[in-house]
Order: C-alpha cells, then sequence, then structure tokens
C-alpha cells in the first residue's frame, strides 16, 4: 500500500522529526482554535469508516490475534478521540454518531440534533447538496444509530420508522448491509404515518437488492440503491464476520460495491460502519469482537486500493464511536502472560451458540436435561475441555472454571427459579444468555483477556487518517473535531450547521 507523504523542502532528519511527532501541522493545514482544520485543495473522493464499539484495546488484540499490524495502524497520522455525550460521559452511539457526522454535541439517544433539538446539517447532506454522490454502508441495520445519523434528525434513536422515512427523502446514492427494523411502524412510535417506509423508498427511486446474486450484479446504471444480506442474523444486522457463508454479502464487498456505485466525476461520500464489533463487545465475545474488527479492517484495505489509483484526491479517515465492554489486555489469573492463539478454539459467535445450538438443546430436552449433556456442545464450539491435565493443556477446565459453567447452565434451564435479570446476575452475565457468556468469558480468560462492563466505557479512542489533509487528525480533540476537520477536507465551513426546518427558513447557529 502506497501512502504518498509529501513534506515542502524540509531536510531528511527535520522531516522525520515531524512526520513522528504528534502534535505536527502539514503546511497545508491551519490551527482554529484549538482544532487543526485543512485549507488546501478539497478532497474529491471522502471515506469515513466508524469502528463501533472499536476502542484502542478492539485494535490491539485483533493486530495481535491476526498477528499482524491492521492497515488502520499503519495509516501516517494517528490521534486520540474523547467521546463523551452532551449529557453523559460515557456516549451513546446515537449521540456519538452525531458528533462525528455533524460536530455537534448532544444527547443520549438524540439523531441528527442538538440537545434543544434543532437539526444540524450533516457531512452526508452538505456532499449531496454540492452534488457529490453519497454512500452509507453497514453492518447493523441501516436504520441504526450510526448510519441513521448522517441522513435522519430524530430525537430518539427508537424511532426506526421515522428514520426509514427519513432514507426515502435523503437522496442518497447507495445504502448496503443490513436491513430495514421497523418500516410499518409496528412499534407505534412514529411521529406522523406516511405508509409503508419501504414503498416510499421504492417510489422515492430507490432499487432494493435483498439477495448476494443479484448485489454482485449491480452496476452503476442501476440508480439508487438499497442492499441488504439475505440472511439477517439479529435485529436486521449482518451475520457475524465468523458465522457467514459465501452466501452471504461481507463487509468488504459492500464497501466495494458501493464505490463502484458512486464513483463520480464530481467525487462521493462513503460512511462505512462496523457496527457488529460493539454488539460483540456487549456480549463480552472476544472472538467475534475481533473477527468483525478484521473484516473492518479489510473493509478500509477496499478503500486504500482506490486511494492509491486516486492518491492526490482521496482522504480516509477511520475512528471508533467509543469504547464497549471494558475490555482489558491483560487477565488476574495468567498474571502477565498471554495466549492469544487459544482464541482460535472458538468456532461461531455467541450468538450462533446461543440461537441455534443453546436453542434446539433446550427445545429437545423437555425437561429431562443435565449440564453433561452440553460438555460435547462447548468442546465441539469453544475448544474447551473437560478433561486432561490444566497444567501441560491450556484449554482443559480448571475445577473452579467447571462450577461458574455449572451455575451458569443452571441459571440457563428454562425452569430456572433465579431471574436473568436480578442484581447479581446482571453483574454475572448482563443480561445475556449465561451459559454461553460464561463460556466466552472462561476461553478470553485463559487467552489473557477479560471485561469490565457489558455496557459502553468513557475511555478515548483511535482516528487514524491516511491522504489529503491527513496530518490535521494528529493529535488529541474530541469527537466532534473530526466533523469539523472532515469539513475543512471537504470545502465546507468548519462548523455546526443546521439544517432548514419544514417552514423552510434555516436556523442560525451557535
Amino acid at each position: 500500500m502506497n501512502f504518498k507523504i509529501r513534506l515542502k523542502v524540509l531536510p531528511a532528519a527535520v522531516a522525520l522529526v515531524l512526520v513522528t511527532a504528534l502534535s505536527f501541522t502539514a503546511p497545508e493545514a491551519m490551527a482554529t482554535g484549538n482544532t487543526s482544520l485543512y485549507k488546501g485543495k478539497p478532497a474529491k473522493y471522502v471515506f469515513l469508516f466508524i469502528g463501533d464499539g472499536m476502542g484502542i484495546p478492539q485494535r490491539t488484540a485483533a493486530g495481535k490475534y491476526h498477528d499482524k499490524r491492521l492497515t488502520i495502524d499503519s495509516f501516517p497520522a494517528q490521534g486520540i478521540t474523547t467521546t463523551s455525550a452532551a449529557d453523559r460521559f460515557i456516549t451513546g452511539s446515537a449521540a456519538s454518531a452525531t458528533a462525528l457526522a455533524a460536530g455537534q454535541k448532544t444527547n443520549i439517544g438524540m439523531i441528527g440534533m442538538a440537545p434543544n433539538m434543532r437539526k444540524v446539517k450533516t457531512i452526508a447532506e452538505m456532499a449531496r447538496d454540492r452534488g457529490m454522490k453519497v454512500g452509507i454502508v453497514s453492518s447493523v441495520s441501516i436504520d441504526h444509530a450510526t448510519p441513521a445519523a448522517f441522513y435522519a434528525h430524530v430525537p430518539k434513536r427508537s424511532q426506526y420508522y421515522d428514520i426509514d422515512v427519513a432514507l426515502a427523502a435523503s437522496g442518497f446514492n447507495f445504502f448496503g448491509g443490513g436491513g430495514l427494523k421497523d418500516p410499518t411502524n409496528k412499534k407505534n412510535n412514529a411521529s406522523a404515518y406516511k405508509g409503508n417506509a419501504l414503498d416510499l423508498i421504492r417510489r422515492a427511486g430507490y432499487k432494493v437488492i435483498t439477495n448476494k446474486a443479484d448485489f454482485m450484479q449491480l452496476q452503476p446504471g442501476d440508480g439508487k440503491v438499497l442492499a441488504w444480506n439475505e440472511w439477517l442474523q439479529d435485529s436486521k444486522a449482518l451475520p457475524y464476520a465468523m458465522d457467514m457463508t459465501t452466501n452471504d454479502i461481507t463487509l468488504p464487498e459492500f464497501t466495494r460495491k458501493a464505490i463502484e456505485m458512486i464513483d463520480n466525476d464530481k467525487g462521493f461520500f462513503l460512511m462505512v460502519e462496523g457496527g457488529k464489533i460493539d454488539w460483540a463487545c456487549h456480549a463480552n465475545d472476544a472472538v467475534a469482537a475481533i473477527e468483525n474488527t478484521l473484516a473492518f479492517d479489510a473493509a478500509v484495505r477496499v478503500a486504500v486500493k482506490f486511494a492509491d489509483a486516486h492518491p492526490d484526491e482521496t482522504a480516509i479517515v477511520v475512528t471508533g464511536d467509543h469504547e464497549c465492554g471494558g475490555l482489558t489486555l491483560g487477565f488476574a489469573g495468567t498474571k502477565y502472560a498471554t495466549n492469544f492463539a487459544i482464541l482460535g478454539n472458538q468456532r461461531i459467535s455467541f450468538q450462533k451458540f446461543t440461537d441455534e445450538i443453546l436453542k434446539t438443546y433446550k427445545n429437545g430436552c423437555k425437561g429431562d436435561c443435565g449440564f453433561s449433556d452440553v460438555k460435547g456442545m462447548i468442546e465441539a464450539h469453544f475448544g474447551l475441555k473437560f478433561s486432561g491435565d490444566p497444567k501441560t493443556d491450556p484449554m482443559v477446565l480448571q475445577a473452579h472454571e467447571i462450577e461458574m459453567l455449572q451455575t451458569a447452565y443452571n441459571r440457563s434451564m428454562p425452569d430456572a427459579k433465579i431471574k436473568s435479570k436480578d442484581p447479581r446476575s446482571m453483574v454475572l452475565y448482563g443480561g445475556y444468555e449465561p451459559l454461553t457468556v460464561t463460556v466466552t468469558h472462561i476461553l478470553n480468560n485463559k487467552a489473557g483477556l477479560a471485561w469490565t462492563s457489558y455496557k459502553h466505557t468513557g475511555v478515548p479512542v483511535t482516528t487514524s487518517a491516511m491522504g489529503i489533509g491527513q496530518w490535521i487528525f494528529n493529535g488529541y480533540y474530541d469527537n466532534t473535531k473530526v466533523a469539523l476537520k472532515l469539513m475543512s477536507i471537504m470545502g465546507f465551513s468548519p462548523r455546526i450547521h443546521y439544517a432548514r426546518q419544514s417552514d423552510g427558513h434555516r436556523l442560525a447557529r451557535h
């Protein structure tokens, strides 16, 4: 991969110092207040990749497991980004995505709006209004918080019907990944029902594709597209990367097709979200999180290949919206030791094990269940062993680990008297299937990994960049600054822009 770094008439030694210094500001950048901005010729092709839940430990674990430096970690610019919401230190995806899309700090759950309910214009909408084509890709439902923050403006992220209607009205050229959560307003939380949102989308000129064969045959002449994978594993999302088959459309494939469909002489803006990194971390499944991080990194490589053909016109920015799960690269039980190879024994995600393996077992045992029945399942899908010497084989379970599994099994059974949402159970299992999460915890711990939460955390994330204006992404800054920096790279005024309201009047900026 060719990262073209241009330093204007600088001695080699000085150039090296400037390249490696975190606070370096390139000649084409300018500092406004505490925000470094770009002032050169705008980028024609702009990529924003968001790893949902992807903090520094997620990136590090994926690289260590892969035993190879991630593409995103090799970018020439690396910054540290804070993530808090307007009303809470530990953010949520709606608030963080609004900050990344519009530069607006907002409250938990709000999408495309300031805390005072003013609608803010996103960089994707600015690109559209300039005549650039726009693409939105996500491995979760395309109306989920992160993708929605680039085209919708609602006070609650749960207003999926309103978000689906906003998709139809967006005029964006390509949507791909997961499906729609509530196109018929079954949740009955619409601000105003306007008919089946999928019908509205089709009437707005979108070609709707729901299988890989038709997807791969799409051509730029097909016009606007909404495409999702045929198998939507959970909550209208793509399957976890490790559960996919050749019949599924991967995140890199969605990214490649999006580029093909929106490439044009006026340029484009493409946002790609790796949403299931977050979901895997919520469930404390390190392997599923790592495999989805690697799939996300592979999608970035697709953009890098495009950038290699357009080195003077392309900007690629990669960030996370927050960390999730409190992943720690170290565990008390293994002291200083780590063994990432152990993670390779896991064959399927927590979701598939819960939805398919355990569900079939519970339905089939009809009350005549015993812990011994699931031992073979755990060995087959996670590689943990119930016999042998744990001193010579790290996959052999110790007595206290078997006891943990037995306790979790008792809580997992349909006739369990202990409610899954009692305080102790929530701390132990986070509301997830008790046996499944205990299995992943034990496997992760044996590898030298641990978790502190089933929710987001407040630690900063890494922002990486290559291409036009790359150096302005070095340093330490808030997530709202990511949007302002992108605006400057795209040639827009780096400030909060307010969207037009229904009366056609533009609200004044702060």
